[in-house]
C-alpha cells in the first residue's frame, strides 16, 4: 500500500502561513482599536473629574482658567483620538477581509486534501481487499498443489 502524498502540500503550508500572518495583522489592528478606546475612556473620565472640580469653593480665578484650558485640551485630544479610532477601525475592516480571504483560500486546499485522502483510502482498501481475496482463494489451490507432490 502506498503512502498518501498530497501534491499541493507546500501550497497548503504557504496558505496556512498567510492565514496566520493575516490573523496576526487583524489582532494587532484590533489591539490598536482597543487601546484607542481605552484612551478615549480615560480622557473622558479625566474630563469629568476636572469639570466637576473646576468651580470648587476656594479656587482662584487662575486655577479656574487653567482648568478651562485643560478641558479644552482634553476635548481636542478626545477629538484626535476619535479620529484615530475611526481610521484604526478601517484598518481592522481591511485586515478582517484579508484574514477571511486567506482563511477561505486555505480551506479550499484543506477540503481538496481531505477529498484526495478519502479517495486514496478507498483505492487502498480496494487494493487490500483484492490482495486478501487472492490470498484466501489461492491458499486452497496451493494446498492442492502441495498435496499433489
Amino acid at each position: 500500500m502506498t503512502r498518501f502524498r498530497f501534491d499541493l502540500e507546500k501550497l497548503l503550508q504557504l496558505r496556512s502561513f498567510a492565514e496566520k500572518e493575516a490573523e496576526l495583522a487583524l489582532a494587532r489592528a484590533m489591539g490598536e482599536v482597543a487601546a484607542l478606546d481605552a484612551r478615549i475612556r480615560q480622557v473622558a473620565e479625566e474630563r469629568v473629574a476636572i469639570a466637576s472640580t473646576r468651580f470648587a469653593p476656594g479656587r482662584s480665578a487662575a486655577e479656574m482658567r487653567n482648568s478651562e484650558l485643560y478641558l479644552i485640551r482634553l476635548d481636542r485630544m478626545k477629538d484626535a483620538l476619535l479620529e484615530a479610532a475611526v481610521k484604526a477601525q478601517l484598518v481592522v475592516d481591511v485586515a478582517r477581509d484579508a484574514f477571511m480571504e486567506a482563511k477561505r483560500d486555505r480551506m479550499v486546499l484543506d477540503k481538496l486534501k481531505e477529498k484526495r485522502l478519502a479517495e486514496h483510502r478507498k483505492v487502498a482498501l480496494a487494493e487490500q481487499t483484492r490482495i486478501l481475496d487472492e490470498v484466501s482463494v489461492g491458499a486452497p489451490a496451493r494446498r492442492l498443489v502441495s498435496d499433489g507432490d
